[in-house]
């Protein structure tokens, strides 16, 4: 029987020890976070905002008295790793792919001692980050790494370049459990400008060898494997429309996007991932087809 879904900043049990929180979007932009409980500590799946850490911190805490001693970046973004410093003062370690920390330091350019980065732009309009500061994941893996306590285990794994080129994947093979993080969404929530289209197909075909039985996605409801498969087959779709505005200019293909919003709505597989990244994402996909950047985007940035 599949398990009835927890509303929106509630705590779901998915099975012994492993939680799922879908994080509320609006208006604080907290990601969905989860959480596994092992033999003497806790890991934490994404480091969220800081105001959404504060969120998470109170309810492990009512469900066991143990440590959180590492917290998951799925990724470099804000809404899943500005909130590690949060983490750490508690005494969890931040932990992440190699390419996370990479691309960490490629756009909060302060890391590398360079000019302020998107933290700076972001505290502009979020008092959490005014009030705390950036962490950088210090434990870091390259192909996998493994948490096993002889009850559960949990594989932290990177599939290539989908949303980004740091996503990472946190598997649970004994309850085929797959934290995702925004390289699987369910919903308008898809932000492609770190990543590349025609890659994150190829990463999800992947990651659907893995069989999940749960997705737990970066934003949205989880579901089934079939949020593997919807994810996928809308940018399979949006890559089938952008092909036909070949020869097109910039100009002509950011006028086509209302066209294609509605092509994509008519399928009810693929309906809910169209939504205000649309004109950014098709500027994507017709750049990665060879065209040229649209002359006034609206790309809204992550």
């Amino acid at each position: 029987m599949p398990l009835a879904r927890a509303a929106v900043n509630e705590v779901e049990k998915l099975a012994e020890d492993v939680y799922f929180h879908e994080g509320e979007i609006r208006p604080s932009g907290h990601c969905n976070n989860g959480w596994i409980v092992f033999e003497d500590h806790v890991l934490v799946i994404d480091a969220n905002f800081p105001s959404g850490a504060r969120v998470i911190i109170p309810k492990i805490e009512a469900i066991t008295s143990k440590p959180v001693r590492f917290t998951f970046d799925t990724h470099h973004h804000g809404d899943h790793a500005y909130g590690n410093q949060v983490w750490a003062d508690k005494g969890a370690t931040p932990v992440a792919h190699e390419n996370a920390l990479a691309q960490m330091k490629k756009y909060e350019t302060g890391l590398a001692g360079g000019p302020p980065g998107r933290w700076e732009d972001a505290a502009k309009n979020r008092k959490d980050l005014r009030e705390s500061k950036l962490k950088a994941p210090t434990l870091l893996y390259r192909t996998e790494m493994i948490f096993d306590d002889g009850k559960h285990r949990v594989e932290l794994l990177h599939f290539g370049t989908a949303h980004t080129p740091g996503d990472g994947w946190a598997w649970l093979p004994n309850e085929k459990i797959l934290f995702s993080g925004d390289a699987c969404v369910n919903g308008p929530y898809n932000y492609t400008g770190d990543g590349n289209i025609g890659d994150w197909i190829k990463t999800l075909e992947a990651v659907k060898k893995l069989g999940p039985k749960i997705v737990c996605p970066g934003h949205g409801p989880r579901g089934g494997p079939e949020l593997l498969e919807d994810q996928q087959a809308f940018f399979i779709a949006l890559q089938d429309e952008v092909k036909k505005l070949a020869g097109k200019t910039p100009v002509q293909a950011e006028a086509a996007v209302p066209t294609i919003m509605a092509t994509l709505k008519k399928n009810p597989r693929i309906a809910r991932y169209a939504g205000n990244f649309l004109p950014a994402q098709v500027e994507k996909a017709f750049i990665e087809q060879g065209g040229q950047p649209f002359p006034k985007a609206d790309i809204p940035v992550k």
